[in-house]
């Protein structure tokens, strides 16, 4: 089984079979769905998230995500109802506020209270805006207020990906010290990194010696209204050549391309790490 972990929805006409037919010639099996996002969006955030609950409903394999501003003075009624209807996690994009504004914290703890999970970008973002220095990897350690969350960073948070890496280390060994947090990070590596970084990005991450083989998701940031097979095909591909030359057994791969997947989004239960990071002094 191939489920890819970033899939958006956009506004406008979308054929739901052509979209299931273009998934499955891609040899994908399912995957999280991202709602449209609460800014320039003509929707309301009620039709928003019905979109994206009707979508998923056409496979047992797809799992919605409702994209929230947490700023939003209305963000506490969004999570709520959203949790109530049936989607599996929250989506966040930080465009003008840091992770760990106050207001951001306030909705990340309701959230974790109701044991959902979020996806957060992080790197650069191709915006026509000055927004990067607010999805830096190094900003998400303010998640560490957010007893029990479990979320995910995408695109190894290119162009930082070592700061990334270490970042992971520093919640792996947090969750070892003070248990009593109970959080938990993936990575999300969707591109992200062009091919030309993605190698070297794939095997530090793999090869830096933290515990990353229960935590790592496979994900193209495509489409549902209209879906890139080719570009999915040539990212499982290429992935796969790389995990290849690491080294990484097929149990490894089974993982990243679905398992971790359906752990984050609470369909399978929770990992303990085996290895911890060394504790730097």
């Amino acid at each position: 089984m191939i489920l890819d972990g970033h899939i958006h929805l956009r506004e406008g006409k979308k054929d739901i079979r052509v979209f299931l037919d273009l998934l499955a010639s891609a040899g994908i099996d399912g995957g999280l769905l991202i709602s449209v996002g609460p800014r320039k969006s003509s929707l309301s955030w009620k039709a928003r998230l019905d979109d994206v609950l009707t979508v998923a409903q056409s496979s047992e394999n797809l799992f919605p995500f409702f994209w929230i501003d947490p700023t939003e003075s209305n963000a506490s009624e969004q999570v709520a109802e959203a949790s109530e209807c049936g989607v599996l996690g929250f989506k966040v994009i930080c465009e003008d506020f840091e992770p760990g504004d106050p207001r951001a914290i306030a909705v990340y703890q309701e959230i974790a209270a109701r044991q959902k999970p979020i996806l957060f970008h992080s790197g650069i973002l191709w915006h026509a805006n000055d927004n990067a220095r607010f999805n830096r990897p190094f900003l998400f350690e303010a998640l560490l207020q957010v007893e029990g969350l479990r979320f995910s960073l995408a695109h190894l948070g290119w162009p930082w990906c070592d700061e990334m890496i270490a970042v992971y280390g520093k919640f792996l060994n947090a969750r070892a010290h003070r248990p009593e947090l109970a959080i938990e990070l993936f990575l999300d590596v969707t591109p992200g990194t062009p091919p030309v970084y993605r190698q070297d990005a794939l095997t530090r991450l793999f090869t830096v010696g933290y515990d990353v083989e229960a935590h790592v998701i496979f994900g193209t940031d495509s489409e549902v209204n209209a879906y890139n097979a080719a570009w999915a095909r040539q990212w499982i591909e290429r992935d796969r050549g790389i995990y290849d030359d690491i080294g990484l057994s097929d149990v490894v791969q089974k993982k990243i391309f679905s398992e971790n997947l359906l752990r984050f989004v609470g369909r399978l239960p929770p990992k303990t790490p085996k290895k911890l990071p060394r504790t730097g002094r």
